[in-house]
This record gives structure tokens, sequence and C-alpha cells, in this order.
């Protein structure tokens, strides 16, 4: 299984993620994104809990700024 990078974010009005772009030109919503990071698709990427008990989306914490989510570009 190949896994995919994400390219480029699509923010909503306040300035959260709701899209991502991938490697392979595919954009996915937030929903998809999550269901791919859970199955090892996105590399780069962590599910985790927030303070609202809901899953989110970060980046691994590589020590690498050019591939955390508020680096990337929007599209």
């Amino acid at each position: 299984m190949s896994q995919h990078e994400v390219v480029a974010v699509r923010r909503n009005a306040e300035g959260s993620i709701v899209e991502f772009k991938l490697s392979s030109g595919e954009v996915v919503d937030y929903i998809r994104a999550q269901e791919m990071v859970s199955n090892g698709e996105i590399k780069h990427l962590q599910l985790f809990k927030g303070r609202d008990h809901e899953q989110h989306i970060r980046s691994v914490p590589d020590g690498i700024e050019e591939n955390n989510l508020d680096q990337l570009p929007t599209f």
C-alpha cells in the first residue's frame, strides 16, 4: 500500500482545515482524511482526541516544519 502526502489544505472562514489535497491530486474532505490517517494511508499525520472529545488530525511532531499542516499552501 502506498502512502499519500498532503500537499495543500483548504480552510473554512474560521480557519479550520476542511479539505486536504493529496500528492496524487485527489482532494478529500476531513472525514475521509481521518479514515485514511487511521488506515495508515497518509504520511506525516496522526489522529488525536481533542478537548471536545472528538478525533482530530495533526502533523506528526517530527521536527520538520515543511510538512506541518500550518505550513502547507492553501488551494
